[in-house]
């Protein structure tokens, strides 16, 4: 009887997951594993709604945005009872360890399943907010920022062309990575993230002294877990015309685009290599660990690593967000 390993995906979806179970997948099978995908993430695990995955399986999908074994958040894996029909499920079909490609909440079920029954379970981090605690890259992350850059140059154009201010706000809930990396790489004039807050008055101050310089046109570039961009564009405005006439504030919400769309270079990079580097470390007998990127290198870390730890933007480069825009 072959050996036998399982994957899923949990959780949001982010561009490169496809690139990961792909790689994951002609790994095994390359090392002579056999592979078995559970659709929806946890949701299948418990209703045992699977298919088997072979090298021609995984063909045409690396520049494929979403995931095709498809993915949900399944409130029932939160319930003992559920997990083992799940567990059940794996010992019905020989699945010697299970590969759980998440973030933070997909990571901490998963942990608890493996202490429950000691089954192996290995996470690849992924979420389009970079925010997972442990690892210094999440796959998604790169796509959604190309992506929201793009978006983010062709509203400039608008704002230049009609010398406006503009507020754009990026996903980003409890976390400013997106809206950060973004900021700087489109010029904001402002960039406002849940981390560090900067206080209205400092925005205002910024847009009337780059004003004076002679600038006409300027860009906010906001985290939604600041504000919403609607609301904020208001309160921005009515206290910009308490010092002369600035006219009307627009914004706009970029919202899930950044998570779709077929992924970068970089993540298909990124994604080949936390996967291939999963199925490696697991044969070499690690278990229950997390693929993590750390400095440049790719390594295993214990799964809890990431919990209950926030992981945030570093210090110096808010500070050069600030510099740029002055």
């Amino acid at each position: 009887m072959s050996r036998k390993i399982a994957i899923l995906t949990s959780g949001g979806d982010a561009p490169g997951l496809n690139a990961v179970i792909r790689a994951v997948v002609r790994t095994a099978n390359f090392y002579g594993l056999e592979v078995v995908g559970f659709k929806r993430g946890y949701r299948g695990l418990i209703d045992n709604d699977f298919i088997s995955l072979s090298s021609n399986d995984v063909s045409g999908f690396l520049n494929k945005g979403g995931t095709f074994l498809l993915t949900s958040r399944e409130p029932r894996f939160n319930e003992y009872q559920y997990r083992k029909i799940a567990y059940e499920n794996l010992k019905k079909q020989n699945i010697e360890a299970l590969f759980v490609v998440g973030g933070n909440g997909s990571f901490q079920g998963a942990f608890k399943f493996s202490k429950e029954f000691d089954i192996p379970v290995i996470g690849i981090p992924k979420t389009i907010d970079n925010d997972t605690y442990g690892t210094d890259y999440t796959i998604g992350f790169d796509t959604a920022i190309n992506t929201a850059v793009e978006a983010i140059e062709k509203i400039k154009d608008t704002t230049m062309s009609h010398e406006r201010i503009f507020v754009v706000e990026v996903m980003g809930r409890k976390s400013g990575f997106i809206a950060l990396e973004t900021g700087i790489a489109v010029g904001a004039d402002c960039v406002l993230i849940p981390e560090y807050p900067h206080p209205l008055h400092k925005v205002v101050e910024t847009i009337i002294n780059a004003k004076k310089r002679g600038k006409n046109f300027f860009l906010i570039v906001l985290a939604e877990g600041v504000a919403k961009a609607q609301e904020f564009s208001k309160v921005l405005e009515k206290e910009l015309n308490k010092y002369g006439d600035f006219g009307e504030v627009r914004y706009s919400v970029l919202g899930y685009i950044q998570r779709g769309g077929s992924p970068s270079a970089y993540d298909r990079v990124m994604a080949s290599r936390f996967g291939v580097f999963a199925v490696k470390e697991y044969l070499n007998g690690n278990k229950n660990f997390m693929v993590s990127f750390e400095k440049g290198n790719i390594l295993s870390k214990p799964l809890e690593v990431s919990f209950g730890k926030i992981k945030k933007p570093s210090l110096e480069e808010f500070e050069i967000a600030n510099i740029l825009n002055y």
